[in-house]
């Protein structure tokens, strides 16, 4: 009943989404990101930003992107300006990753991920689990079905601790 009324809703709304794993994001390489493209497979979304303290994270999120990839994992950048720490486009953003961490992750366009403006897939996520960024680098974690299986704050680091093994679960 959740998911028609869900269906429902993002009909007569036209960007909410029933899910979080109905999210479509723009690309930031062009295109589109759209979540059911990876069914079946676990994605761990991030909201970044380029001038926060946290950015060394970007190494950790390649390093477990690397470590688990050909296993099915799918480490997704989402750049984002609502605690105004990220630079100027989109282009800059993609320029400062691949030159200063040489990341191949996928990564979205520059978005909200938090209040009225947030993309639809926080605010699907924030729906169904209370969860929302408070800072960047905050972490969610979806299994292969599109379930939210665990959500992390902005030091929980991505190649360490809790995540890599909530992922090791996933694929195994």
């Amino acid at each position: 009943m959740r998911m028609i009324l869900g269906l429902i809703l993002s009909i007569f709304a036209g960007s909410a989404i029933a899910a979080p794993q109905d999210a479509v994001f723009p690309s930031i390489d062009g295109g589109t990101i759209a979540l059911r493209d990876y069914a079946g497979q676990p994605v761990l979304v991030v909201n970044t930003a380029s001038q926060c303290g946290f950015t060394y994270q970007y190494d950790g999120l390649q390093a477990l992107y690397d470590r688990f990839r050909d296993q099915g994992l799918i480490v997704l950048a989402i750049p984002s300006d609502d605690f105004n720490q990220e630079l100027g486009s989109a282009a800059e953003v993609k320029e400062f990753c691949e030159v200063n961490f040489g990341l191949t992750l996928p990564m979205t366009d520059m978005m909200h991920v938090r209040g009225a403006s947030a993309h639809p897939f926080y605010k699907a996520v924030k729906a169904e689990t209370g969860f929302e960024p408070s800072w960047n680098f905050n972490k969610i974690l979806i299994d292969g079905h599109g379930a939210v299986v665990g959500t992390w704050g902005s030091s929980a680091r991505p190649d360490s601790g809790d995540i890599p093994r909530q992922i090791e679960l996933l694929l195994n």
